[in-house]
């Protein structure tokens, strides 16, 4: 157990940003699936959403910056491909 102040701080504000990280990563997984599953007109609207889910994960390093250009990637040409 932590027994400085400072160190009592961290560990709550660790346990925030834990879960804010993995509800943002939950949601963005979901959206994905979503935009997958839907048909163009849908996907076409649902992209740059998207999109900006990804690039918020990869810039708060939720995700690593490769695997949100790879997703991106499959993504637009999954929309294309409609």
């Amino acid at each position: 157990m932590a027994n400085h102040k400072s160190a009592l701080k961290r560990i709550r504000s660790n346990e925030t940003k834990r879960l804010r990280n993995r509800y943002q990563h939950k949601t963005t997984r979901n959206a994905i699936k979503k935009l997958r599953e839907s048909e163009k007109k849908e996907a076409e609207t649902l992209f740059p959403t998207v999109v900006s889910m990804l690039d918020k994960l990869a810039k708060n390093n939720v995700i690593h910056k490769n695997k949100a250009a790879n997703l991106k990637s499959q993504l637009a040409k999954h929309v294309a491909a409609l």
